[in-house]
């Protein structure tokens, strides 16, 4: 197919098939799966194992003889009717693969705190005291869609595009600032909190990719637009993340990843014309953006570094993971594996 007819694609995921799916996972026997989660685990010799173990690591962060604190959930008593539904649809797909009598703790939902015991999370704050945070992959049918862009950056159109709900002082500072500027096309789509005057019509994905630059502002937690942006030909463009979830927004480097302005965004004019001015720094950021995607994009990897993150999370707390302890004990549970040097 030459460039001339071919069209971006928006990779929405398929909500009937999500759904479908994970109800008749609730028909099965959880011993099923707990027989094959040492398979599933072997499987982890197709892969760079420095590479997993860092990500477990990033995403669990707990040191040994980690107290669990009080009134844990026993994974027997997770069952169908915790809510959000996609949250415990993401998470009860990995733990059915332990025993039922393993405790955990959970807080689900957009975070910007971290718990005071250690607990799974979709979302925290980045920074060196977030160890009680365990970050899933939470969320997925809607945080994690991808692009195929068929545009160049070069042949976009040289403005920074935006279009979201505004319920956050950050958002709404933003277009009171960057409302109708030459160089933005920027509004706000809800028109249930604050006035209205910045309220624009509605643009689709397809619609936002003809523009080289994307706003990506955080919300609730992170900007739930980060992941699709990074994986088409424009740019991200955005303040330094404080919150961060899988994605591992905190590794994110500005001028690396995506273009960084101001928590501010005083400097957003000059950051924009520098990059229209040289494409080629433009096009060295579109590169690493795609690098860090394609990290996601490999199922099987990502349930590997998923239920290594969970097993982690029982073998911090001082649990017993049954036949597994003498698999942790001849694979995984030196010291640099868990981090206990």
């Amino acid at each position: 197919m030459g460039l001339l007819s071919c069209k971006s694609i928006f990779q929405k995921n398929n909500k009937f098939l999500y759904y479908s799916g994970n109800f008749l996972n609730q028909l099965f026997p959880r011993l099923i799966f707990r027989k094959r989660l040492g398979k599933k685990l072997k499987k982890l010799q197709n892969y760079d194992s420095s590479y997993v173990w860092s990500r477990v690591h990033y995403y669990n962060k707990l040191g040994a003889n980690t107290e669990i604190g009080t009134n844990p959930v026993v994974l027997k008593n997770f069952k169908y009717g915790v809510k959000p539904k996609t949250y415990f649809f993401d998470s009860y797909d990995l733990f059915r693969f332990f025993p039922s009598s393993l405790k955990m703790n959970y807080l689900f939902g957009d975070v910007t705190h971290c718990p005071e015991q250690p607990s799974f999370v979709k979302s925290r704050p980045v920074g060196k005291r977030n160890e009680n945070s365990v970050v899933l992959k939470l969320n997925k049918i809607r945080h994690f869609m991808f692009v195929k862009d068929c545009t160049a950056f070069k042949h976009k159109r040289n403005l920074l595009v935006w279009r979201g709900k505004v319920y956050q002082n950050n958002r709404s500072a933003f277009l009171k600032r960057y409302f109708g500027h030459p160089l933005c096309d920027v509004g706000k789509v809800n028109n249930d909190w604050g006035n209205n005057e910045h309220l624009l019509k509605r643009m689709s994905i397809n619609e936002h990719l003809k523009f080289k630059f994307i706003l990506c502002l955080e919300g609730n937690d992170v900007a739930s637009n980060l992941k699709w942006v990074m994986s088409s030909n424009s740019i991200a463009v955005m303040p330094k993340p404080k919150y961060e979830t899988w994605f591992m927004e905190g590794t994110l480097i500005g001028g690396v990843h995506y273009i960084e302005i101001r928590d501010d965004f005083s400097d957003l004019e000059e950051k924009l014309n520098y990059y229209i001015e040289n494409t080629h720094k433009s096009e060295e950021i579109i590169r690493n953006a795609h690098q860090h995607v394609e990290q996601f994009k490999d199922t099987h990897h990502e349930q590997i570094i998923s239920l290594l993150t969970i097993l982690k999370y029982f073998h911090q707390t001082g649990q017993n993971v049954g036949d597994l302890n003498s698999y942790i004990a001849n694979n995984l549970a030196s010291a640099d594996n868990f981090g206990l040097s």
